[in-house]
């Protein structure tokens, strides 16, 4: 099988979880971000994540491949979300300042769906329309927006890191753990204890990488 994906999309994280939760054998196929027809021609939309079924069939939407990869052996272990409304509350709040900060280092850093021009180009045309801002001024304004994440990562005093809760994931994890992971892009935010505990133990559990390593701070202010 093959699954077809980009680095930085929540999206396709939330796949990519469950299948090195799960150790599914299949091949991580990375798209160029500026790629329509590749995604048109495999599922009749812009889309990621799309998984290549062993019978060579396609599907795509995060959550039912999600789901298709827990059901394989028959033995599902991602059990059911009960913080739905609470997650999308948050996130609505975080993601105003957090698309602003991800979105030009992304640019910054190697990712493999960004290894042409082309695909630069159309990641940086799409979203700074989507963040009414070109993506110079958002870095450029990269202090304030860690301050305002920093605010709402306090907020998350009801995560619980995995190995509180028998290091059983839930479609919680699944939905919010994509989004934090792309925030550690971000070098200058502060996780409380339980946020950073809770990035590691996930990251561990689905082998999916943090960008601590690569993050990137705000600009140096120039004399």
């Amino acid at each position: 099988m093959k699954l077809f994906v980009f680095d930085h999309c929540p999206f396709c994280v939330k796949a990519m979880m469950v299948a090195g939760l799960k150790k599914v054998d299949l091949e991580l196929v990375y798209l160029q971000n500026h790629d329509v027809d590749a995604r048109i021609e495999k599922v009749g939309a812009n889309l990621v994540p799309i998984l290549q079924k062993e019978d060579g069939s396609y599907m795509a939407e995060s959550l039912d491949i999600a789901a298709y990869l827990d059901n394989l052996d028959g033995n599902p272990a991602v059990a059911e979300g009960t913080m739905s409304d609470r997650i999308s509350a948050w996130m609505d709040v975080a993601g105003q300042f957090g698309s602003r900060l991800i979105y030009p280092r992304w640019m910054m850093i190697e990712l493999p769906e960004f290894q042409s021009e082309e695909a630069k180009a159309w990641f940086t045309k799409n979203k700074s329309a989507m963040i009414k801002m070109s993506f110079d001024e958002a870095f450029a304004n990269s202090e304030e927006y860690i301050a305002k994440l920093n605010v709402e990562l306090l907020k998350l005093d009801w995560l619980v890191p995995p190995s509180q809760r028998n290091n059983v994931l839930t479609y919680d994890d699944i939905n919010i753990f994509p989004f934090l992971r792309n925030y550690t892009v971000t070098k200058g935010l502060r996780y409380p204890g339980n946020v950073r505990q809770y990035l590691d133990e996930v990251s561990k559990l689905t082998g999916v990488a943090l960008f601590d390593s690569v993050a990137v701070g705000a600009p140096v202010a120039t004399a």
